[in-house]
Formats: C-alpha cells, sequence, structure tokens
C-alpha cells in the first residue's frame, strides 16, 4: 500500500457553512508548510476560480461532510486530481480522516502509505427541441422528480435506446455505485460495491408501475422522457444541487462518464463492507474471522481486516 505520488502543492477546500473546517484547514496548511509544501487554501467553491488552482495541484484536501466530499470529487475529477477527506460534517462516510487525528493521518499519507480508490461518475444531458440545454457529472446520483407539486411524474425510460418501461412516481433516481449508499439506499435500492461500473436506475414511491431497481451496465446509455401526460413540476437535480427545471418531451440523457474521481485511502481495500454496516448497525459487535479459521481451507490466509 505504498504509493510513489510526489507531493509539491497540496489544495485545501473547506465547506464554506462549517465553522470547524476553517480552523482545520488553517492547522494542515500550517503543518504542510512546515514540512516544506506548497499549499493553498479556499472556503468557497466557486468552481472557474478553483479549477486551474485544482489542476497545478498534486493533491486536494477536502474538509466537511460527504456532500463537500461529493463536490470536490467531480470539481477534482475534471483535472484527475487525488482527493483527501477530513470529516467535518456528520456522517462522513467518504472521507478518511476525523478529528483530532488528521495529523496522524497526515504522517501516513505524505510517508506514501495509502492507495487511490478510483470511483465511476456518470454524465448527463438535457436536450430538448435538437438541443443540449444542461450537462453536468455525478459521483452521486441524478434524480429526476417533482418539484413543489404533489402530483406524481410520469417518465418513459428506454436503455440503449429500446423502451423499457413508464415510471409513474415521485421520482426517479439514475446512480453510480457511490451513490447506491445514498438516496437510492433510502428508498430501497441495493448497495454496490465502489470498485464496481455499473449504473443503478431506482424509483421514488412508484405507483402501479416497476417497483424493483435495475442494475444496468458500464456502457448502457439511460434516456428519460418526460412523457407530455405530466402534469407535475418536473425538476433534475446532479449530485442534489441545482434545480433544471424540465419540460414535456425533454430527454434526460445518462451515461458513464470519461471521467472518474480519486480518493486516497489509508484503509485496507476492504474497508467499504465494514465502514458502510458500523453506520447501520453501529451496536453489533465485530466478529473476527480467526473466531472461525477452522471453517475455512488451511490454505486460505486469516486475517483480520478491521
Amino acid at each position: 500500500m505504498v504509493s510513489n505520488i510526489t507531493f509539491n502543492c497540496i489544495g485545501i477546500l473547506g465547506h464554506p457553512l462549517r465553522p470547524e473546517a476553517a480552523a482545520i484547514g488553517e492547522q494542515v496548511a500550517k503543518s504542510l508548510t512546515e514540512r516544506g509544501i506548497s499549499t493553498w487554501t479556499r472556503m468557497t467553491w466557486e468552481a472557474p476560480k478553483i479549477e486551474s488552482l485544482i489542476r497545478e495541484s498534486d493533491m486536494v484536501i477536502a474538509i466537511g461532510g460527504d456532500g463537500a466530499m461529493l463536490r470536490a470529487g467531480r470539481l477534482c475529477g475534471l483535472a484527475g486530481v487525488p482527493i483527501f477527506g477530513i470529516n467535518a460534517g456528520h456522517l462522513g462516510f467518504l472521507t478518511e480522516a476525523n478529528p483530532p487525528m488528521w495529523d496522524q493521518a497526515l504522517e501516513s499519507l505524505l510517508a506514501h502509505r495509502f492507495w487511490i480508490e478510483e470511483r465511476m461518475m456518470i454524465h448527463s444531458e438535457v436536450w430538448r427541441g435538437g438541443e443540449v440545454v444542461s450537462q453536468d457529472d455525478a459521483l452521486n446520483d441524478i434524480v429526476i422528480g417533482r418539484g413543489a407539486s404533489a402530483r406524481l411524474v410520469l417518465l418513459d425510460m428506454f436503455v440503449n435506446g429500446q423502451w423499457v418501461t413508464t415510471y409513474y412516481a415521485d421520482g426517479l433516481i439514475v446512480a453510480t455505485p457511490t451513490g447506491s449508499t445514498a438516496y437510492a439506499l433510502a428508498v430501497g435500492g441495493p448497495i454496490l460495491p465502489p470498485e464496481l461500473k455499473s449504473i443503478l436506475v431506482v424509483p421514488v414511491a412508484p405507483h402501479l408501475t416497476l417497483d424493483r431497481p435495475l442494475v444496468l451496465s458500464e456502457g448502457v446509455t439511460v434516456e428519460v422522457v418526460v412523457s407530455k401526460d405530466h402534469q407535475a413540476n418536473v425538476i433534475l437535480t446532479v449530485d442534489g444541487e441545482g434545480n433544471c427545471p424540465l419540460q414535456e418531451n425533454d430527454v434526460i440523457m445518462v451515461r458513464a462518464s470519461e471521467r472518474a474521481s480519486r480518493f486516497i485511502r489509508l484503509r485496507d481495500r476492504n474497508y467499504f463492507y465494514r465502514s458502510i454496516l458500523d453506520r447501520m448497525e453501529p451496536k453489533m459487535p465485530v466478529r473476527r474471522r480467526e473466531h472461525y479459521e477452522s471453517r475455512f481451507k488451511p490454505e486460505i490466509k486469516i486475517e483480520d481486516t478491521e
């Protein structure tokens, strides 16, 4: 678990609405400067102003919760720059270090005791009258749903140009494996491991229509058409941000992005399963494999991956 990345310049992005992020960012910048590493710090996330800084960086440290990591993942994915997350939020599922242990984590990081985890992203385009009116990449999900109206939306879905079904529901989630543990999980979708290259489609509160999630291969193109018979205001959000109003006959095309988000990990490569279950079942005691060693073949090496 050793990487050969050289850290000459490290950027620090702090969540603008979390006061503790600014304080941690100051301390991190000071620690890195003392080690002879050039740094820059931003607590505002105006993309045009920081994209050039990100491109010139060897790594970006994002300080905040999962929302900060998602936004950093999308920004840094454009430049292929890896991200290291320090949790200053609630869940922090995508982050790698928790205060006050961040300095110890930096020691491991700068000693190159880490590995890079790549997570796929999806790209969406909104087509209207033969033109693209909106497009973006998502690390978590793209959600097509009703606005303030209590009415259901009517959406026709096609996969690689073939009609699959029509959803009459509160909305439709098109997610990555990363997004499978977010909104998609809350509405009954499956948990997909982050290394999987698949696109997940999950309806939100479907009424008398297909109510099962669909797991599609990475190479497909999903098209969702806003039916002319819909009676609700329909909007599109990307990773929970932005509200792009949709009109009847708008076509939302979703496919795997050419870019990927790269996360720096200090933990074992099998961290994901224990990490997600610790959050879902925090009171369950950990069962160590050596307790069941006799059930495994002798040639299999038994390790504690906790």
